[in-house]
């Protein structure tokens, strides 16, 4: 079990990893047994899959980073709750490269510490030039 402050450590890790673009270092905290959960719904299951669908976005999206605006730890349950602010060039129809900052969180599970679970929610609208965009749904 990681303490406290353990955690708030390798959160800081983890961010630092993200806003370096270092797929290597944010890979380097996930448990050899990790599901990913992303704000679409899609699912992931294992390091070695995270670490494929997550290269060309890394590879992509160049440009990002988070910053955190909140933490809740559950260390008994080795649990976390992390808020952040996602800025980046937008990918939305109409606003493609354009400044966009999204916000969500991450509810995230350890185990033998290292993360387990990662679930990522996010708000349904961006801020793009300081305009609040709902972002459509696409039916493919």
């Amino acid at each position: 079990m990681l303490s406290r402050e353990e955690i708030k450590k390798v959160l800081t890790r983890w961010n630092q990893a993200w806003n370096k673009h270092n797929l290597e270092g944010v890979m380097e905290l996930f448990h050899e047994e990790i599901i990913f959960e992303n704000w679409t719904g899609a699912r992931v299951q294992g390091k070695q899959a995270l670490y494929q669908a997550w290269k060309p976005w890394f590879e992509n999206h160049g440009g990002f980073r988070f910053i955190r605006e909140d933490t809740f730890i559950d260390e008994a349950q080795q649990k976390v709750l992390f808020q952040w602010q996602l800025e980046w060039p937008s990918n939305e129809k109409g606003y493609a490269g354009k400044y966009e900052r999204r916000r969500g969180l991450d509810v995230l599970h350890f185990r033998d510490g290292k993360i387990i679970k990662k679930s990522t929610y996010s708000k349904t609208t961006v801020e793009i030039e300081g305009r609040r965009v709902k972002l459509l749904a696409e039916v493919g």
